[in-house]
């Protein structure tokens, strides 16, 4: 299952623009293989944050990516940074990096310095949702309990006790980062890496909340609703941003995940955007022409059978289908005959049915210009 972009990234929905281009600056400097030689896992990641960075800092992508997560994307693959190397993602996203980067590797400056993180995020949570096909059809408003960590109310989810309980953290000196200068045939490295004392908040809680521990954040429950867009499908995937369990010392919120699950009909099933029914009818019907009223997902419709209707004709209502997620397309539904046989007659009637067994009219007739299966057979041997 892929990550979550905003997880990858270390960052919330909400980030601005410039929070966006900063955090993926950030990972991929970190996971940059000049830095990691010979790594694959860092390699991946690399690729993974250009992924990331490639939807959120699009605006209609990371509008549609927001609404329905992974499956929003018209390209549920990997944006094409699976088969590309350093240097294209660098011609494709190097005005992110400038010239700091080198500088970076190799013992320079940095312009903007580092950026603490807030806290810790919380992670995302996940939950199932059953929809009939109505629901699906059109749309559907769900509200649910979901039991979570939500932020701590004694101490607002700063994690302490009061205000002269947080301190600045004397290893890093509240930057959130260390530095180390190492040299090598090339010169002098240097490497920022988060402070471990303080995970990168800059700030140690000295004086730790009563009532969560220094958490910022309590185990307790939510009542949230769901606004599911007409059209889901089985195994799709949405997200709400900020529904997760919430993040430690202030950190932002993790999402919620919504998985969909269809509930079987009683009647109707679902092929893709379409509808199927099946429709068993008596031979009488069939021959003389019927009205019958058939089940859809919006109530019932009442269709017309021909006379001489065969056995697995299909009908079709336009538009009776589901709707696309993406898109104004419509699915239909569609009838397939099926012409009952009955399996218990009586002395009279099967009387009048053996009178009409010699009937001309009563035997099977080949389709006008269709060849008969022993004329098939003649010319595939001869």
């Amino acid at each position: 299952m892929k990550r979550d972009y905003y997880e990858i990234l270390g960052i919330s929905k909400s980030a601005s623009t410039d929070e966006i281009k900063k955090a993926y600056r950030k990972v991929a400097m970190q996971y940059h293989p000049d830095r990691n030689a010979g790594d694959k896992t860092a390699e991946e990641k690399f690729k993974e944050a250009a992924e990331a960075y490639e939807v959120l800092s699009d605006t209609e992508k990371k509008s549609q990516y927001d609404r329905f997560g992974h499956a929003g994307l018209k390209n549920n693959g990997r944006g094409g940074f699976g088969n590309m190397n350093t240097e294209d993602i660098f011609s494709q996203f190097g005005d992110i990096f400038g010239d700091d980067i080198f500088g970076s590797f190799f013992g320079g400056g940095s312009r903007g310095g580092g950026r603490r993180n807030h806290g810790v995020r919380g992670s995302n949570l996940r939950v199932k949702i059953k929809l009939n096909f109505e629901e699906i059809a059109n749309g559907a408003t769900k509200t649910i309990k979901v039991k979570k960590y939500v932020s701590c109310n004694t101490c607002n989810g700063t994690g302490a006790k009061d205000k002269g309980g947080v301190q600045t953290c004397t290893t890093c000196g509240g930057s959130g980062q260390v530095r180390k200068v190492t040299n090598t045939f090339l010169g002098q490295m240097q490497t920022v890496t988060t402070c471990p004392a303080c995970n990168g908040e800059g700030t140690t809680i000295t004086n730790k909340c009563t009532s969560c521990r220094g958490e910022g954040r309590v185990y307790g429950e939510e009542t949230v609703n769901i606004d599911i867009p007409a059209g889901v499908q089985e195994g799709m995937q949405l997200s709400m941003s900020g529904k997760g369990n919430a993040g430690e010392r202030g950190g932002p919120s993790g999402d919620l995940i919504i998985l969909i699950e269809e509930e079987n009909h009683q009647y109707l099933q679902r092929d893709g955007l379409n509808v199927v029914f099946d429709l068993h009818i008596s031979f009488t019907d069939v021959v003389f022409g019927t009205q019958v009223e058939v089940p859809t997902i919006d109530g019932k419709a009442k269709i017309k059978i021909p006379a001489g209707t065969q056995s697995g004709k299909i009908f079709r209502l336009k538009g009776k289908g589901f709707p696309a997620i993406n898109s104004y397309e419509r699915g239909d539904q569609l009838i397939h005959v099926n012409v009952w046989t009955p399996q218990n007659i009586n002395a009279e009637e099967k009387a009048a049915l053996e009178k009409l067994q010699d009937a001309p009219n009563f035997k099977p007739q080949p389709v006008k210009g269709e060849k008969s299966f022993f004329e098939r057979v003649k010319e595939m041997f001869g």
